[in-house]
């Protein structure tokens, strides 16, 4: 299957720009981002802070292979893969009820604790991950092209920007109107 170049290009954009920025969150806070691994208890002791280092440079590199084109298709596949683990991840954990662990999604910042919707999100990153994988369509790109990647990334990392807040502020609006 083939599909127009914008529509790769700008998936795999936004999949990079989300993935650096959840490396650079990771490393400018790395207690804390050992404290959520941990808090998982999916890998032995041992292995969180080998772990807390390798994460987000995993999350680097394929962030930077997204936007060469000759990587982007492997590096696309290896964000989808990762997304999942990390939905496999807070599966096993709402399966094991414990929901009052921070799910390491909202940076350094804020704290999230885990819920079912965090799934539904994974799925959508992994959809547009995939998306990315793709192999596109070639045709002669123009400047307006440009335009419209960059736009389409953008509003896409909006809109998961949005959602996100809205994730991580919904148990205090529950609070504030008393459910």
């Amino acid at each position: 299957m083939q599909s127009d170049p914008i529509f790769i290009i700008a998936s795999a954009l936004a999949i990079s720009a989300l993935l650096a920025s959840a490396a650079t969150h990771k490393v400018r806070a790395p207690a804390r981002f050992a404290k959520q691994l941990a808090d998982y208890q999916l890998l032995p002791a041992a292995l969180v802070r080998s772990g807390t280092r390798l994460i987000p440079l995993l999350e680097l590199a394929i962030a930077f292979a997204l936007l060469v084109p000759l990587s982007r298709g492997w590096a696309a596949l290896s964000a989808a893969s990762l997304l999942t683990l990390y939905a496999a991840a807070i599966g096993i954990n709402l399966w094991r009820g414990r929901r009052d662990i921070d799910c390491g999604c909202a940076g350094p910042d804020q704290a999230q604790p885990l819920r079912p919707v965090l799934l539904l999100r994974n799925s959508v990153l992994v959809a547009l991950a995939l998306l990315a994988s793709v192999a596109p369509v070639v045709r002669d790109m123009t400047m307006f092209d440009g335009f419209v990647i960059v736009a389409a990334a953008a509003v896409t990392l909006l809109i998961y920007a949005a959602a996100a807040g809205l994730m991580a502020n919904s148990p205090l609006l529950l609070k504030l109107i008393g459910r």
